[in-house]
């Protein structure tokens, strides 16, 4: 009996969940990245897919830090080096190297290739702190964790209108 009792629990949390995730309520998370030492936050939702870093195509006449074209299941993806972009040592190609495809959300196929995933990320687990002035939009937003550690909050859809981000040629 009490089985039962706790299969309808769960589904009546399960029902709950599923309704506010329909009307938008959900509860967010953060993906953890790390780009040269310095952790990044990006909400899962605009994550969009994380893969392992398939073969990147290199393409001629753009900027350093552009790695290429990738083929994911027959669509093409402009993929940045996120690293290199950020000025730091280039992404490794290895076992802990992955592409996040940031732009399908917003109607693009661009894709950031990250070192190294941290995990999920509770916002309730952060601080806020000062915003960085002297960084873009896109990464401006600071918080700090249970370990006094900073991290930056990676906002998609102003990267993906940045300027200096949407021009890969030389």
């Amino acid at each position: 009996m009490a089985r039962k009792n706790s299969l309808r629990d769960f589904q009546a949390y399960l029902a709950g969940r599923l309704s506010d995730a329909a009307q938008g309520q959900a509860g967010t998370s953060w993906l953890g990245i790390e780009i040269g030492g310095e952790g990044w936050l990006i909400d899962l939702a605009d994550s969009g897919e994380i893969i392992l870093a398939p073969q990147i195509a290199p393409v001629p006449l753009v900027q350093p830090w552009f790695a290429g074209m990738a083929n994911v299941r027959g669509n093409l993806f402009a993929v940045s080096d996120f690293s290199a972009f950020l000025g730091t040592q280039p992404t490794p190609h290895n076992a802990n190297a992955r592409l996040l495809l940031i732009g399908v959300r917003h109607g693009s196929n661009a894709a950031l290739l990250v070192p190294r995933m941290l995990g999920l990320k509770k916002p309730e687990n952060f601080v806020p702190q000062a915003d960085d002035e002297n960084f873009p939009d896109w990464g401006k937003q600071r918080f700090s964790d249970g370990e006094d550690r900073l991290w930056r909050k990676l906002a998609v859809r102003e990267l993906l209108a940045d300027r200096t981000f949407m021009n890969i040629g030389i």
